[in-house]
């Protein structure tokens, strides 16, 4: 097979471009010098997290230099993400390191006054000038959307990259238009992730690689959901050991796993099949993510051998869209006795093939800790190192909620809500308190008070699980959801809750969350995110459609 050069350095998840490089009928070969750089034909740089972080890697390694010579030699060139941002003059976001400079543009924040910020999800590359005919560049496509994940852009301004000769494909996200896809004679370069833009992705890693800058267009999707950004579907897995041993699916209601009293399994850890399996399923349904939570302790496991790392490995090899794992991701001791820091065992995730990890109760502690200190940040939290090592948004903060039903709002100290739900003993004020471990253990830390720390430290999404919500297939937490949605500027994921399609139009109508996520409705077969989806157009609402033909 042909041999494209790809750049090993602290990347995040470097293996799932590996592997579509590898599905488009490529072999990588590893650049770990900057000789390598010299001896590449074909070099694709990605890059995830803080443009300063990056750019000071490359320039440590000394990159920078062969990267540039490189392009000017004419050999194909590709770069992701910050790899992208690195052609440019520099970024908002650390304006004292310089790019590469091949563009004279610089890139700036999104406004987040009227929409969360990061921008994360599927959204579009249109065009903005073409050739004569229906020529296609790079395999782009109008219809299609592709995976983006950042809170710093290039603003596009008509006409000043054309006139200097460069085609460039634009994207919106509230109000700005920004920069998705830009190229010239042998550079490439793309803000999204073509590796987990699914289908359109993998398209567009296969026309670089061939060389073919502009081709016929491709077949016109089934359903067009115009510009912007469309609402992300979320499949997640629940995954830990049964009673036999092995690593199932699994789901809970209100977070036990054990089937009920009355049934066959009466007692057993529900089992609903394979996770790598079931996670190729909901991809090829057109899950938007696949989110991996691990809620069995491997205690006696080597931090190495942990079956989850096993699991995202194979799962990357055939699932091209983001994956989030959950579970562990903290400060620990391995089976020998060394400690191993929480940026260590998040590496190893990201090596593996996620791109995002989600903490759990390690941030009830960290919040604690946060107030307790005068909102002070120690630099310290499993949220801090991690987010300053890949960028906030692969840090995924999982919190796990309760109502505490009042009959006044100065029955507590904590910031309550008027609710059209009134209590067992009508009760119509309640506030939402925070637990760990699983929702075993309560604490005195309500909502609100959670997500304002962890949004603080670093976190760049919230998974927003409800425990009242859990199993119960009667809808979301829509006045949960919304609370939440006032408190913080990052992107909310709702959960819990969901049993039928109707569910999912009704959270991304009557709130502002920014994703949805479903599990027991999937998992039992009783709907697909197909279904979700075609529901969910019905009602006008945008999404991302599968396509077929790379």
């Amino acid at each position: 097979m042909p041999v494209v050069h790809l750049l090993d350095y602290v990347a995040g998840n470097v293996r799932s471009l590996a592997n579509a490089i590898e599905k488009v009928g490529y072999t990588i070969e590893w650049v770990r010098t900057p000789k390598d750089v010299e001896n590449a034909d074909r070099l694709i740089l990605p890059g995830v997290g803080h443009f300063g972080h990056c750019l000071s890697q490359f320039a440590e390694g000394r990159y920078l230099g062969p990267i540039r010579k490189h392009i000017e030699a004419g050999k194909p060139f590709l770069g992701i993400c910050v790899g992208l941002q690195a052609l440019f003059e520099g970024s908002e976001e650390s304006p004292t390191t310089p790019g590469l400079s091949l563009i004279p543009e610089r890139l700036s924040r999104f406004d987040d006054r009227d929409k969360s910020v990061p921008h994360i999800g599927w959204n579009s590359a249109v065009l903005v000038t073409r050739q004569a005919g229906d020529q296609s560049f790079y395999g782009l496509h109008d219809g299609s959307k592709y995976y983006y994940v950042h809170s710093y852009a290039v603003p596009y301004r008509r006409g000043l990259l054309e006139s200097a000769g460069w085609t460039v494909a634009t994207a919106k996200y509230g109000n700005e238009e920004f920069v998705g896809a830009i190229g010239r004679n042998n550079v490439l370069a793309t803000q999204f992730h073509p590796e987990k833009s699914g289908v359109p992705g993998l398209r567009l890693l296969k026309a670089f690689l061939q060389g073919r800058q502009w081709a016929s267009a491709v077949p016109n999707v089934s359903h067009e959901p115009g510009r912007g950004l469309t609402r992300r579907i979320i499949a997640c897995l629940d995954v830990r050991t049964n009673d036999d041993g092995d690593l199932v699916v699994t789901k809970g209601d209100h977070y036990d796993v054990r089937a009920k009293a009355g049934t066959a399994a009466a007692g057993r850890v529900r089992n609903l099949g394979k996770p790598v399996d079931m996670a190729r399923k909901y991809y090829e349904q057109g899950a938007d993510e696949i989110t991996f939570l691990n809620i069995t302790s491997f205690r006696n496991c080597p931090l190495a051998d942990l079956p989850m790392l096993e699991i995202l490995r194979r799962t990357a090899e055939t699932v091209f869209v983001p994956l989030t794992v959950g579970g562990g991701i903290r400060e620990t001791v391995d089976a020998d006795g060394s400690k191993v820091s929480a940026l260590k065992v998040a590496t190893m995730y990201f090596e593996s093939g996620a791109d995002k990890v989600s903490i759990g109760s390690d941030a009830i502690l960290a919040a604690i800790e946060y107030y307790r200190s005068g909102r002070r940040l120690s630099g310290r939290t499993a949220i801090e190192t991690i987010s300053a090592a890949y960028g906030i948004q692969a840090v995924v903060v999982s919190i796990d909620p309760k109502r505490v039903y009042v009959h006044s709002s100065s029955d507590t100290e904590h910031r309550t809500i008027k609710t059209s739900h009134p209590g067992p003993h009508g009760e119509m004020y309640c506030w939402y308190q925070c637990t760990a471990m699983g929702g075993r253990e309560s604490v005195d830390l309500d909502v609100r008070q959670l997500v304002e720390a962890v949004e603080a430290m670093g976190a760049g999404e919230i998974l927003l699980n409800c425990i009242d919500k859990d199993g119960s297939n009667t809808g979301f937490d829509l006045e949960l959801i919304q609370e939440v949605k006032r408190c913080i500027k990052i992107p909310v994921i709702a959960s819990s809750g969901a049993g039928i399609p109707v569910h999912f139009a009704e959270v991304f109508q009557k709130t502002d969350a920014d994703a949805a996520l479903g599990a027991g409705m999937f998992h039992r077969g009783e709907y697909t995110v197909e279904e979700v989806k075609h529901h969910l157009i019905k009602e006008g609402l945008a999404v991302r459609i599968v396509e077929d033909v790379i």
